[in-house]
């Protein structure tokens, strides 16, 4: 956790001189976004149904992230069956207030209509479900605050970590899953407790 906490606090840093001369971001509650929040990146982000989003306006609820590509055949079909099991595992008032997000580490590949084919094949195209994808620097500079590590290997492949992340409804860090097929009690129970504040 020390390495993920000096990864948020230097990226951070660097925008908070980049934007020191902007006026503080604000929602309609009027809280300030804290330093450690994803919410704080300017990037774009495109959704499995084409919409152009910025990730500040998922703020409110209980992110699971994971970094996947679709035409993967080895690790991501396990994470996506971890991601679902999670999902199976979440209360009913839970899950009104989480949202399932799968970031593609191949936007190249894995255009809008890619990513809404995969969603629906995995009949995973309804809510709490989100998938998105973004330019090579931002899934690179968002893979960074994660902690993922991945590299291309072939024009078709990947290696890369197999990390699931939960972030509070202000869209800080509070835990991650790592591995394939690993117990999730504590993911499923971190989730439930920031869900519960909402």
């Amino acid at each position: 956790m020390k390495k993920i906490a000096m990864a948020f606090l230097l990226l951070f840093s660097f925008y908070s001189c980049k934007e020191a001369d902007k006026k503080e971001a604000k929602v309609e509650t009027n809280k300030e976004i804290s330093d450690l929040s994803i919410y704080n990146l300017p990037s774009k982000w495109t959704t499995q149904d084409g919409k152009d989003i910025e990730l500040k306006s998922l703020r409110g609820n209980v992110l699971v992230m994971v970094m996947i590509y679709t035409s993967c055949k080895a690790a991501c079909p396990r994470l996506v069956a971890d991601m679902r099991d999670i999902e199976s595992k979440l209360e009913k008032k839970t899950k009104q207030h989480v949202k399932l997000i799968l970031v593609s580490i191949d936007p190249k590949t894995d255009t809008p209509q890619r990513l809404k084919s995969f969603a629906i094949e995995n009949k995973m195209n309804q809510d709490p479900w989100i998938f998105l994808r973004s330019s090579e620097e931002n899934t690179r500079e968002f893979a960074a605050v994660l902690a993922v590590n991945y590299k291309q290997i072939s024009p078709i492949d990947f290696s890369h970590s197999n990390i699931i992340s939960v972030f509070n409804p202000e869209g800080e860090l509070v835990f991650q899953q790592e591995g394939l097929g690993v117990n999730n009690e504590k993911t499923i129970e971190t989730i439930n407790q920031e869900a519960a504040k909402i």
